[in-house]
């Protein structure tokens, strides 16, 4: 049976729209006889009020005769606007005004015809007053069928009772989307909002109860079992105070997820998501049009290494709608470049040319890829970064890290790549670790290569990223699933946090205005404590269990920072991205001084251009490093 497509937000789709052909066609004649019939009522109205309730004083004929006109034009007209055809949905403020322009283009006509007939058939004020008359009848009686339809398709007493905080459009499109569908689930009893504009807002009915802080009595008062964060804007304390006052009050907690998530304007049912801890932490995402500034991407042939790690997929699954000419995914890791190929075209079998496997380490394949492939922007996002493994590794560190680096910079400058984004970390600012020494020495090396060569090469440096492979974050909510204690290095640690599309999408911001040579370093925010991170999953999670302080390990900071002691954060651009300069390192020296010292030694030598003067493990001569 035919159907009619539901289009629009879900808001404005008043229920059960969708009849068959054959109930289309009795709804389309039931608002023509309604329209009819109103007419005629409204003419008999109109004239027995013009002439005070004398019916005696109303000419019959010329009644009939006026009435069979007014019903055959309103049809005609009504038909000319596509009243009957389903143009709006019933009840709706479109609906409204297609009626009531029908109405006055009607009342216009008789009104004409009347007075230009001599006598007229009736007073010539009547057709005005009938006009009225029957706009009210027309619609108010699809008012009350919608109003009909929405009380019946209202979720029964099985759903689950809901209390949304949160009375702007975004909640205002939930309560609708709720009432509107029986089967889904959801049955709105009340709104919080904190707006003073907003406490005696009704909703579909539903009304606003009192503010965030009314948590505990709003949900007693309307035995809510859930609570909904429609407010997308929401300060991070409220949101946590909202968290804790929901399980105190043992409410579920479902959020809406930001409007970037999502491939529509509006908000219904289906949009709902689990609290989870990015909602929890503080994070405002930063508001930039990246797709002003990132047309450097579209048509152009794009290669990302570590294409199969966390930053290196999203940076493909994001490219990837820019339109570039080619998307090069390059990774040693096989099954990660599948899982990368899966999220982005549906399909993974492997066999297409842009999925290319091979170790950044090797400096002769991946110079015959560059030269083959002729990549114009790189984003250079392989690299080891597991702190507390690279301390015992340091040796892997500079294979990867600086080598491996060095290696795709040579092959960037064979290929003349255009534009080349190293993605650092914030442990390279002051590092302390080998990781952080490793990636610092990462961005000498770019800014040394952005002085000899064409193009643009850059780095840009950011904090931890939830959700990564091997974060805190992963390990902290294994241990809570299997009941174990969760291990924090030290009360007072503290990190920076971002998530990934977040992250990646600043990225390829900074990308585009980054000047060569300079690191550029992404606003992460205020640093989280990691035991509060510990303790709000655990909220979350609904368990709790034993957190276990370890102790800082090797190399480890207790507050990371975001820029070096010597560095000094411009924001000419944007305020989000900071620009900071960062001394050269010749590549060459870096080798030679690496193979006198050895990798441990050079590793720390490496990261500051202040000269260093230490023994050299072969003969035991001192040996001066000079500044690169």
């Amino acid at each position: 049976m035919w159907t009619r497509r539901r289009h629009g937000p879900p808001g404005d789709v008043p229920p059960h729209e969708e009849p068959t052909f054959s109930g289309y066609r009795l709804r389309r004649a039931a608002l023509a006889g309604w329209d009819g019939v109103a007419w005629v009522f409204a003419l008999f109205l109109g004239a027995a009020l013009r002439l005070e309730l004398d019916l005696d004083e109303i000419d019959t004929t010329g009644f009939w005769l006026l009435a069979a006109a007014t019903v055959s034009g309103a049809l005609l007209v009504g038909s000319t606007l596509r009243a009957y055809q389903g143009r709006h949905y019933t009840g709706t403020v479109g609906d409204a005004i297609n009626v009531g322009t029908a109405a006055a283009v009607v009342g216009i006509l008789i009104f004409t015809v009347n007075a230009l007939r001599s006598p007229p058939l009736l007073p010539r004020s009547v057709p005005l007053i009938a006009t009225f008359i029957t706009l009210l009848l027309c619609v108010g009686a699809r008012v009350v069928v919608r109003l009909h339809r929405e009380h019946s398709s209202r979720p029964g007493r099985s759903a689950q009772r809901v209390l949304i905080f949160g009375a702007g459009r975004d909640g205002q499109q939930l309560v609708r989307s709720m009432l509107s569908d029986a089967d889904s689930g959801y049955l709105p009893v009340g709104l919080l909002d904190d707006e003073p504009d907003a406490r005696c807002r009704r909703v579909s009915g539903v009304a606003v109860r009192g503010t965030h802080r009314d948590v505990a009595a709003v949900a007693a008062a309307t035995r809510a079992e859930l609570l909904v964060i429609a407010s997308r804007g929401t300060d991070p304390e409220i949101v946590q105070s909202l968290a804790r006052d929901a399980a105190a009050a043992d409410l579920g907690i479902k959020v809406l997820p930001p409007l970037s998530e999502l491939l529509r304007p509006w908000v219904g049912v289906a949009d709902l998501r689990d609290l989870d801890i990015t909602d929890l932490l503080g994070r405002r995402p930063v508001d930039i049009d990246i797709a002003a500034v990132a047309g450097y991407l579209a048509d152009r042939r794009v290669l990302v290494t570590g294409a199969g790690g966390s930053i290196g997929s999203e940076l493909c699954r994001q490219i990837h709608r820019f339109g570039p000419a080619e998307l090069l995914m390059l990774d040693r890791d096989e099954s990660a470049l599948h899982g990368t190929q899966l999220s982005i075209y549906g399909t993974a079998l492997l066999d297409s040319p842009d999925i290319i496997l091979a170790d950044i380490r090797d400096a002769e394949a991946i110079e015959a890829i560059f030269l083959e492939r002729r990549p114009e922007v790189v984003f250079h996002a392989a690299a080891l970064k597991h702190l507390p493994l690279l301390q015992q590794y340091p040796e892997e560190a500079w294979k990867t890290n600086v080598v491996g680096t060095r290696v795709v910079l040579a092959a960037a400058v064979a290929a003349e790549v255009d534009r080349f984004v190293n993605i650092s970390t914030d442990k390279a600012a002051n590092p302390t670790s080998v990781l952080g020494y490793s990636k610092r020495i990462g961005e000498r090396l770019v800014a040394h290569v952005a002085e000899e060569a064409p193009g643009t090469f850059l780095s840009v440096r950011f904090g931890n990223v939830l959700g990564s492979r091997g974060s805190v974050l992963t390990t902290f909510t294994e241990q809570i699933a299997a009941g174990a204690p969760i291990t924090v290095t030290h009360p007072d640690v503290t990190r920076f946090f971002m998530t990934i599309p977040e992250a990646v999408q600043l990225v390829i911001y900074a990308a585009a205005i980054g000047a060569p040579g300079e690191a550029l370093v992404l606003d992460m925010g205020q640093a989280v404590r990691i035991a509060d991170v510990a303790r709000q999953l655990m909220e979350i999670a609904g368990r709790t269990t034993e957190i276990v302080y370890t102790g800082l390990r090797s190399g480890e900071k207790l507050h990371e920072e975001l820029f070096g002691n010597d560095e000094v954060g411009r924001t000419p651009i944007h305020p989000a991205v900071s620009h900071v300069d960062v001394p050269c390192l010749d590549p060459e020296r870096a080798a030679r001084h690496a193979a006198a010292v050895g990798v441990s030694a050079a590793l720390v030598d490496l990261t500051s251009p202040a000269p260093t003067i230490r023994p050299t493990a072969v003969t035991g001569d001192r040996w001066r490093w000079q500044p690169a």
